[in-house]
This record gives C-alpha cells, structure tokens and sequence, in this order.
C-alpha cells in the first residue's frame, strides 16, 4: 500500500470509471470495493468507493455526491514511450470524452489526462533554448501529440 494515493470524488459512477481505468491500463486491477452500510450517509449496499490500481499507482474512487466537480487543475500524467501508446491511450481515454490543447482530454467522467511521450520531455530539457522553443511551440499547436512533428519542430524541418 502506498502512503499517498489520491482519491477521486464522484458522483454514483466510482464503479463505473474504476472498471474503465482498469480496462484501458494493462497493467491494473480493482482491489476492494467499500459498500455504504447502516450508518449511511449513502443507501445501504451501494458503492461507497472502489481502490484500484494503474502502472502501480494506487487510486480510490469515491462515490461523494453532486457537491464536487473535476477540474483541469488537476490532471493525470501517462508518460508514453511510443507513439503507438500515445494512440492507444488517447483513443481509449478519449471514448465519450473531449479533447484539449497540447495532449490534454478530458474523460467521459470529467478527469483530465495529459497524454505524452518522454521524447517531449526530453526534447524541452534541451540545453539548446532555440530546440526547446521549436518542441514548445510545435506542442502549443496539436492536439493530441505527434512524436514525429515534435522531433521535426525540434531539429529546425
């Protein structure tokens, strides 16, 4: 078990979006489901939050109610080694979501996700500031993220 894992606030659908992560991830599963009992506040049996885990990183999902929406202040960061991953995860993620600028979309669930390749990374740590600025600027005009119109920006193509 982790020491910090973050909780996600929902509204009736932890469940639902638990199992979604799990199944866009392969490396994941669901690892307890909580149920409200007696004492409520929830009805007795339905879910009260899911723990899961994705690539290792603990989660819980927590069904609190209406009072809380998500926000793009906080977003989920999926380091992509390829851009096949970055394919793969953006379509996944994607399903009944909304994109955004710059490799971010929004979920069907309302969680913001940064889809990004290392290379990025990389390439804006350059030391050569000129690169750096092509990489940033290349990003600042797509949407979802092209490793190799990343790489072109940066060599000056």
């Amino acid at each position: 078990m982790q020491k910090i894992a973050p909780c996600l606030w929902f509204d009736g659908n932890a469940e639902e979006a638990a199992r979604f992560y799990t199944s866009v991830f392969s490396e994941s599963r669901i690892a307890t489901t909580l149920h409200y009992t007696d004492a409520g506040p929830g009805r007795k049996g339905d879910v009260l939050a899911v723990t899961f885990e994705i690539e290792g990183q603990e989660f819980m999902a927590l069904n609190g109610g209406p009072q809380y929406q998500f926000t793009p202040a906080i977003s989920l960061f999926v380091h992509c080694a390829s851009q096949e991953e970055i394919d793969r995860y953006w379509a996944r993620l994607l399903d009944g979501g909304k994109p955004w600028q710059c490799g971010w979309l929004q979920d069907r669930f309302g969680v913001s996700w940064q889809i990004a390749p290392d290379a990025l990374l990389q390439m804006l740590r350059d030391p050569d500031t000129a690169k750096a600025n092509r990489a940033m600027q290349a990003m600042m005009n797509m949407v979802k993220l092209d490793i190799a119109q990343l790489e072109q920006a940066f060599r000056g193509e």
